[in-house]
């Protein structure tokens, strides 16, 4: 915990951007988090696994200062219906709300939980392309060095040019396995195959002291590819 952890709010994190569905929450007591696999209940789940870490915590959302949601890249349904419970649970409070990378996520569960230093995230991202990231760990934190981006999985990057391990974290690794031989550096970490509303809070607790948190009006889903979600999203859950 940082050394300003009285004065950071209690952060709710969620997340449905890809098959898992997770929710996290962090107060000055302790950390609560509960995730399940159920690619088309997320909007059926995250309510009641928000419920329950409440309480757990003893708390309600009157007590939730900060609200961190899956941004995005990933499954257009699964941004949408994360997008959507945020506004819903922070409007009502006026809560204010911070925007998290799934890749980023990913990258930052494989930092803290498992020691990686470099870290490539790739998301299938159907249609024969990847979303894909990478980070690099400072101080523990998730560091961008190559931008999120959407490409067809050959146009996937090492950035990095030491001989230090790379760690390779999501499905678009699974679904595109001969990228793990672009690089003799590359190992999979098959423990990070999804984001985790978990990693979030550590994320969200940078952004928050960063200045980065917004209203809930100013609440930006990342597709990557604007044009087709839009065109998917109507009609759907």
């Amino acid at each position: 915990m940082s050394s300003n952890a009285s004065s950071l709010p209690v952060i709710l994190a969620l997340d449905t951007c890809t098959e898992n569905c997770s929710a996290a929450l962090k107060t000055a007591n302790g950390q609560w988090h509960e995730r399940v696999d159920a690619p088309r209940e997320h909007s059926q789940r995250l309510l009641p696994m928000v419920q329950g870490l409440l309480q757990q915590a003893q708390l309600s959302m009157a007590d939730v200062g900060l609200i961190a949601y899956g941004r995005g890249p990933g499954s257009f349904t699964g941004i949408r219906i994360c997008t959507s419970m945020t506004q819903g649970l922070a409007l009502a409070r006026e809560i204010p709300v911070i925007g998290i990378s799934t890749l980023a996520a990913m990258a930052q569960q494989a930092i803290s939980e498992h020691g990686a230093e470099q870290v490539l995230c790739a998301i299938d991202a159907r249609m024969g392309e990847i979303y894909w990231a990478a980070y690099q760990a400072v101080n523990g934190m998730a560091v961008e060095v190559a931008p999120e981006q959407v490409s067809a999985p050959e146009a996937l990057a090492v950035p990095f040019e030491n001989a230090k391990p790379i760690y390779c974290c999501g499905t678009g690794f699974e679904t595109y396995a001969d990228l793990l031989h672009i690089n003799p550096q590359l190992t999979l970490l098959d423990a990070v195959k999804y984001p985790d509303a978990n990693a979030m809070l550590a994320l969200a607790e940078r952004g928050f002291n960063a200045g980065e948190a917004t209203s809930v009006d100013e609440l930006k889903p990342v597709y990557l590819r604007d044009t087709v979600a839009w065109k998917k999203l109507p009609g759907r859950e």
